[in-house]
């Protein structure tokens, strides 16, 4: 079984995050997460704190040698940006922003302080999630699979379709500015977050990922919960801001007919093939040997320049919230923590079915899941 915990705040001391049921053998440095921290740090319409932060993964526990060990491993990601939250003189912030966690979770827990809430609700959390996600990815790697997103729309500048092919789709996003494959609309996106700014506003967008190399039958049909597609939107819907999810072109599927929709199954050269992709790659809950394809409708994030309407907790006063340092635009970073969630649950699901204490089992019974596609023939 393969999980995780994380702990830490956003002005905090460190982020925390502590992986369990990985395999020995695995390959491991500081240098395979430096690479998505720094992507998550960046894109365009972020705000002053990433010029403060140098995210940076400690390996403190579960590698020796270069190599995991099977124990837990653990991670420290160090905060720059502490103000003294523990501080007497630090002045309470009673005034919630609408649309964050900060109302709900102070009436939960019985506060009239909100900055408790947003210590620990920050997408500042998600930077850990990001180095576990690269771990992640560094396991199916080991295995064949890949996994990339990238940014489809910014407010109302999007793209539909790309033919970009699946392995020069990470380059293409890393070299744009809003991780946006195509060179046209990137620029349409940097112009609407310049005019979000100007207007004293955010905007929220839409994230695809992509995973290939994938075996037939991840995940499984037998429990509601066991569903890979049922595991892949709680894991997408559980970092701030995401607030729908769609595999393949569901909501397009919507409107058609099923003899439109669903993908044919074929046989070409003694193996099963698929002539399209509209079922995103899942079906029945379980992998079908597809590429994955998942998309994520993050909303524009809670803090503005301009102020919103909402209450003063202490006060028991209307009031209207006070700008507080934030991005613009934080969409090309999320599709970087989409992309770690995802790598996280497929993960999961890969040492559920090919569980082995050492890396080589794994990989060796990935390969005879692959194996699988060629029985067509029998």
């Amino acid at each position: 079984m393969l999980r995780f915990l994380t702990a830490g705040e956003s002005h905090g001391p460190a982020l925390l995050g502590i992986i369990e049921g990985l395999p020995a053998g695995l390959p491991l440095a500081p240098e395979d997460v430096a690479a998505d921290l720094a992507r998550r740090q960046g894109g365009y319409g972020r705000g002053a704190r990433q010029r403060i932060e140098a995210d940076r993964a400690e390996i403190v526990a579960g590698v020796l040698g270069g190599v995991t060990t099977g124990a837990p491993v653990a991670l420290r990601i160090a905060n720059r940006a502490r103000p003294e939250l523990g501080d007497a003189a630090r002045a309470p912030r009673s005034v919630p922003q609408p649309g964050h966690a900060e109302l709900a979770g102070a009436l939960k827990y019985g506060f009239t302080d909100v900055e408790p809430v947003a210590e620990r609700a920050s997408a500042r959390e998600t930077a850990m999630r990001v180095a576990i996600g690269a771990v992640a990815k560094k396991l199916l790697g080991a295995a064949g699979i890949e996994v990339v997103a990238y940014v489809v729309a910014i407010g109302e500048v999007s793209v539909e379709e790309t033919d970009v092919p699946l392995e020069e789709r990470a380059a293409r996003a890393d070299s744009s500015p809003v991780r946006c494959l195509d060179p046209e609309a990137s620029r349409a996106m940097v112009a609407a977050i310049d005019a979000a700014r100007e207007a004293g506003d955010t905007l929220g967008g839409i994230i695809e990922v992509v995973a290939w190399g994938l075996p037939p039958g991840l995940g499984s049909f037998v429990h509601p919960d066991r569903r890979l597609d049922a595991r892949l939107g709680a894991a997408l819907l559980s970092i701030p801001a995401i607030k729908g999810v769609e595999i393949g072109s569901a909501f397009a599927n919507a409107r058609l007919r099923g003899t439109q929709v669903h993908d044919a199954i074929r046989l070409k050269e003694g193996g099963i093939v698929r002539p399209t992709n509209r079922a995103g790659g899942l079906e029945g809950g379980m992998t079908n040997g597809e590429p994955l394809v998942v998309r994520a409708a993050m909303k524009p994030i809670p803090t503005t320049l301009r102020p919103q309407p909402s209450i003063d907790l202490a006060a028991g006063t209307e009031a209207e919230t006070l700008y507080r340092r934030s991005d613009i635009c934080a969409v090309p970073a999320a599709s970087v923590v989409a992309a770690a969630v995802v790598a996280w649950v497929l993960a999961e699901a890969l040492v559920e079915c090919c569980g082995g204490d050492r890396l080589e089992q794994v990989v060796e019974r990935v390969a005879a899941m692959r194996g699988e596609m060629r029985r067509g023939r029998e």
